[in-house]
């Protein structure tokens, strides 16, 4: 199958005072149509620069290349702005992390429904309306055609999230990349919204990359993981892979952060990751992750190897697998 997006050696420089901030560092991933790519890490990873830069809406500073950055065959950053306007929102979408700052609180749910597949489908305003209408309640909102009349204000944040996930499917994208969407919503809300997006892209047969760092999240929807610190993965599989077997230290500490259910004793410590993630203005040489990496050696201080083990599957230490392996039963036993 032949992916909806394909990156190879994507990086993302923001100039800063001190020099330049290497915010994403020579990333490689892909998805198909109608498989779920989660993209996870703790926050200023380079997740969500990752995204906007898909979907091109960084900042004018930012400089941005990669060897490869393909859309549906199409090389996203040798596209003038005019035709990524028209793949952007049309056959690509985003939902963004909190929509109440993403919706226009001047305009009502409708004409931000409506305008984008009015513009990219060439409809008519009684189409975009009926398309609206039967997104609303696709996405699981009553009396969906009184809220087009509505303001973002006038509606609760799960309503807002919903109306968020319709606006992305207007115009039926090939690609949705979701930036943690259920940030901002309790937990109630948020499995309603997971298991939206997993019949809605199951319906539509979309790509969908979901940007979190919840592993909770991970293990309901995803099909594939990348796992990102300090800006580059540093461990990508399936989610079976990525959860029964974990090579990389920093996979193995987050999902050794977890509690299981039967396992954890009551009142037990959990496990924990030392230490704060480095610098990445100016250069960087080594491991990223060696100031809090229990198994860190010399080596760690100058290398910084992947290591391919088949399609999709890889990750970046300087020690070999049935090294990986071991450490991983020491911090489960530990």
């Amino acid at each position: 199958m032949s992916a909806v997006l394909e990156i190879k050696g994507l990086t993302v420089d923001i100039p800063v005072a001190a020099g330049d901030l290497h915010a994403v560092r020579g990333i490689d991933f892909s998805v198909d149509k109608g498989e779920t790519l989660c993209i996870v890490g703790e926050s200023g990873c380079g997740k969500s620069l990752t995204s906007l830069s898909i979907m091109g809406l960084l900042p004018k500073r930012a400089k941005i290349s990669a060897e490869k950055m393909t859309f549906a065959g199409d090389e996203l950053l040798s596209l003038k702005e005019k035709q990524l306007a028209h793949i952007r929102g049309n056959r690509m979408a985003m939902i963004f992390q909190e929509p109440m700052t993403s919706l226009n609180p001047a305009y009502t749910i409708g004409n931000q429904l409506m305008e984008p597949y009015i513009r990219h489908k060439k409809a008519s305003e009684k189409e975009a309306r009926e398309r609206a209408i039967y997104l609303l309640e696709r996405v699981g909102i009553t009396a969906a055609a009184s809220r087009l009349s509505q303001y973002p204000h006038q509606l609760s944040g799960g309503l807002r999230q919903r109306v968020m996930i319709a606006m992305a499917l207007m115009c039926d994208p090939e690609l949705i990349i979701a930036d943690e969407p259920t940030t901002a919503l309790d937990v109630t809300i948020q499995a309603q919204i997971l298991h939206l997006l997993a019949e809605l892209r199951n319906e539509f047969n979309s790509a969908l990359i979901l940007i979190t760092h919840d592993l909770g999240v991970v293990a309901r929807v995803a099909d594939k993981v990348a796992v990102m610190y300090a800006g580059k993965i540093v461990e990508a599989g399936t989610v079976d892979e990525i959860f029964n077997k974990p090579l990389h230290p920093y996979t193995q500490g987050l999902i050794n952060c977890i509690p299981v259910p039967g396992k954890t004793a009551r009142g037990s410590r959990l496990g924990s990751i030392p230490g704060i993630v480095p610098t990445l203005v100016g250069d960087i040489r080594g491991c990223s992750f060696r100031n809090r990496c229990a198994f860190a050696h010399d080596e760690c201080n100058t290398k910084d190897p992947y290591h391919t083990l088949g399609p999709g599957r890889g990750y970046r230490c300087t020690l070999d697998v049935a090294a990986c392996e071991a450490n991983a039963k020491e911090l489960v036993s530990a």
